[in-house]
């Protein structure tokens, strides 16, 4: 590595360091930044820094990963129950979109071969930043995230369509031609072909690591998994991207796709930011300065043409004038694909220069907008569209239910991690409420699918403890890893509450002293908890006076610890490898439209034949615990299961698919 090159990764770092942190301060995502960082770093602007082949090759892996993340969402057969979406909407949405764009292009006199390109160049939306930023809205399991998610997916599957079409236009071919189908006929052998492979190996390869003990074997096992699986798809003549996903959805039905997910996090946001300031550095701003008016008209022209393509089509499937706008605004900005087509087109001097640099602008200021639509969809929907929109409702539901908990009396819990739940089940049991507050975004969206009382905010924070109920709270509970967490809550807790008592579980004393002066009630350090059951098995042994008291505590505690396994695993804490019993979990199930279970009863269903227990059913924001038999499943339930990954994944199977 020479200086030069050096420099400019310091240079990329650095700056990279400085967006992220004043975009985090001012809570908005860093991909505008990271673009912001490419347009003036690039060519054309300061020209510090400027992308190679081998760059750019490098950037498109963070799309590779993003998108092998989202294939550990799903599954084959949640997939499977979304087919009308990804090929009817997602379909419609593509041909569309592509004859509008092509037409106007067509009468603006350019040829139609580069008017089809075109067209396809805007039908793309971004995978990057729609997934991203709508999994960290917890809106990928909503409906017009689903909506959005099906969509995306065969725009990514559409690309080697107009991929080929760049080529046979560079050649002088007739557009339409043999070649395409039988293109299409590969890349569908090709998807076979992974997902067959992978479904029989991939379970046995990451159960004999996981045997190993390897925390670098099982990183080095999982990059090849995902690397190889794009290059067959890309050698195949698809994109990287679509071997990611599929790498990812086959993954999704192991026990080990959190401990993955939490693997290949550090690979998948390093190289994102790589493949954003790659998009910046393409943005050209003489064609800015010189074509202001027509490059603005481009991006009015694509968001408000678009969304409302988007919006009137997905009204056919969802029903809702919320929803259908709300999945308009989430994809009415151009995508990465897209440019990849434009960029593309360039070099096979298939689209004329100018052209081609305006529109490639307009894109990338679209994508830098898009952000803003995603996070205010809501927002600007419900200002939009009069009505009552479902989910805002559902929502509001689940906010009045909070409120009216906060008046009486409960118990807050803060920490909702194994011991947290486990607090939860008890109190469900005895009767008593409670409301618990969780920074892990995962687990809070798990646990309210399941209808669980659970909040995203900070407890060492006053108003957070104040909004659900600490002056009406009988007890708050503290079950957080990190001991100096534990003693902001405790501190914030008694300045406002001096007389709520206050227990407290840490992971070890060393904050003993600090906690107790504080005003901690009482606190458990689990090394101490160990301890005292060793030594009580240890004075079993020894034949102790007390043994029969010793033992009963042992049974009891031995009993509890065997019903209360019912958790939402928090994401990344899987250990690779697990006895058979603790491998034992909870899992949410939404049935969509079209899923098999819908309009069935649980005793058709014969879900504990499969080893599986429904612990309970969400139904319009309402939580039946221990559903009856003869409970008769309707669309959009969520249903919370209990068992093993693999009969988990039977389970998913049966309810989705048949």
């Amino acid at each position: 590595m020479n200086e030069l090159s050096l420099a400019n990764i310091l240079l990329l770092l650095s700056s990279a360091v400085l967006v992220v942190t004043v975009f985090r301060r001012l809570e908005l995502p860093p991909a505008p930044g990271y673009i912001l960082v490419g347009m003036l770093l690039g060519p054309r602007a300061f020209g510090l820094f400027s992308t190679t082949g081998e760059t750019s090759f490098l950037a498109e892996f963070g799309v590779v990963f993003l998108l092998f993340t989202l294939g550990l969402e799903f599954s084959l057969p949640r997939l499977a129950a979304m087919r009308w979406q990804m090929v009817g909407l997602g379909g419609a949405q593509v041909l569309v979109t592509s004859f509008v764009a092509a037409a106007t292009a067509s009468w603006a006199a350019i040829p139609l071969p580069s008017a089809v390109i075109l067209g396809g160049a805007v039908a793309m939306s971004s995978t990057v930043i729609v997934i991203k930023q709508l999994r960290e809205q917890l809106e990928l399991d909503q409906s017009h995230g689903r909506c959005a998610v099906a969509t995306l997916l065969f725009q990514d599957m559409a690309v080697i369509v107009f991929l080929i079409l760049i080529s046979l236009a560079a050649q002088g071919d007739q557009l339409f031609s043999v070649q395409i189908l039988l293109a299409l006929v590969e890349a569908i052998a090709a998807l076979v072909i992974v997902l067959a492979v992978g479904h029989r190996l991939l379970r046995p390869l990451f159960h004999e690591v996981a045997h190993r003990r390897s925390p670098e074997l099982f990183t080095l096992a999982l990059l090849l998994i995902v690397l190889g699986a794009a290059w067959f798809t890309h050698a195949v003549g698809m994109s990287l991207a679509v071997g990611g996903f599929l790498a990812g959805l086959m993954l999704s039905e192991t026990e080990y796709r959190h401990q993955v997910e939490a693997d290949i996090r550090p690979f998948r946001d390093v190289l994102l930011g790589l493949f954003f300031i790659v998009i910046g550095t393409l943005l050209d701003f003489s064609v800015l300065a010189n074509q202001v008016a027509w490059v603005s008209l481009l991006v009015l022209a694509l968001v408000l043409v678009k969304g409302l393509i988007i919006m009137m089509l997905s009204r056919l499937f969802l029903g809702s004038w919320h929803a259908s706008l709300r999945t308009g605004l989430v994809l009415a900005q151009g995508g990465e694909f897209g440019i990849a087509l434009l960029a593309l087109a360039l070099q096979e001097k298939v689209l004329d220069p100018a052209i081609a640099q305006a529109l490639l602008a307009g894109v990338v200021i679209s994508m830098v907008l898009s952000p803003l639509l995603i996070r205010h969809n809501r927002t600007i929907a419900e200002w939009l569209v009069s009505g009552k929109d479902p989910e805002p409702h559902r929502l509001a539901l689940q906010h009045d239910a909070t409120l009216a908990v906060a008046k009486r009396r409960h118990v807050i819990i803060c920490g909702y991690g194994r011991v947290g739940q486990n607090l939860a089940r008890i109190l469900e049991q005895e009767g008593f409420e409670y409301i618990a507050l969780d920074l892990d975004p995962y687990r809070v969206s798990v646990a309210r699918q399941a209808g669980d009382p659970v909040h995203y905010g900070d407890a060492s924070q006053r108003d957070v403890l104040e909004s659900v109920g600490l002056v009406n709270a009988s007890v708050v509970v503290i079950s957080v890893p990190d001991s100096l967490g534990a003693l902001k809550i405790v501190r914030t807790a008694k300045e406002r509450c001096p007389e709520v008592p206050v227990l407290v579980r840490t992971r070890d004393d060393t904050e003993l002293d600090s906690l107790q002066k504080a005003g901690a009630t009482e606190i458990v350090p689990e090394s101490l908890e160990a301890a005292l059951m060793l030594a009580s098995h240890l004075l079993l042994l020894l034949n102790v006076p007390i043994s029969r008291i010793v033992h009963k505590v042992a049974n009891i505690r031995g009993h509890r610890y065997t019903m209360l396994r019912n958790i939402f695993r928090k994401e990344g804490a899987q250990v690779l490898d697990e006895s058979h019993a603790l491998r034992e979990q909870l899992q949410t199930v939404t049935l969509p439209e079209g899923a098999a279970a819908v309009d069935r009863s649980l005793a058709e269903l014969r879900l504990p034949d499969s080893g599986i227990l429904i612990t309970a059913i969400r139904r319009q924001g309402i939580v039946g615990r221990q559903p009856t038999a003869d409970t008769v499943l309707k669309q959009d339930d969520v249903l919370v299961l209990y068992g093993t990954p693999e009969s988990l994944e039977r389970a998913e199977t049966l309810l989705l698919s048949g």
